[in-house]
């Protein structure tokens, strides 16, 4: 839900070409495991005590096995600096790290 919620903030006429864009995408559930792994990112200063949902989002992508955690979060989530850091933490509590990076990143055709 949480990129749900975010996905309906901000200007209005993007929030319903969000809204469109996500319809049918299945949503992963909020689990124990995924607040702890925040709640450890954010104890250990790899993401700031006011972006929590920042750590949710790679705790939730982590512990659902995605393979990627797609973002436009330069600040706290998708910079060589942080990514490093992050993937460190994530390996040491068991899991495999999900790739970080930006939508034009990823690549692919158009």
């Amino acid at each position: 839900m949480l990129v749900v919620e975010e996905s309906l903030a901000g200007d209005p006429d993007a929030a319903v070409q969000r809204a469109q864009t996500i319809v049918g995408l299945s949503v992963l559930e909020v689990t124990d495991a995924a607040q702890d792994l925040a709640g450890d990112l954010i104890e250990q200063g790899l993401v700031p005590k006011t972006s929590v949902e920042d750590a949710l989002h790679i705790a939730l992508a982590t512990v659902h096995g995605m393979d990627f955690l797609l973002t436009w979060n330069f600040r706290h989530i998708n910079n060589a600096q942080t990514k490093a850091r992050i993937r460190t933490a994530v390996e040491t509590a068991g899991y495999e790290c999900p790739v970080m990076c930006s939508p034009e990143e990823l690549g692919g055709e158009e």
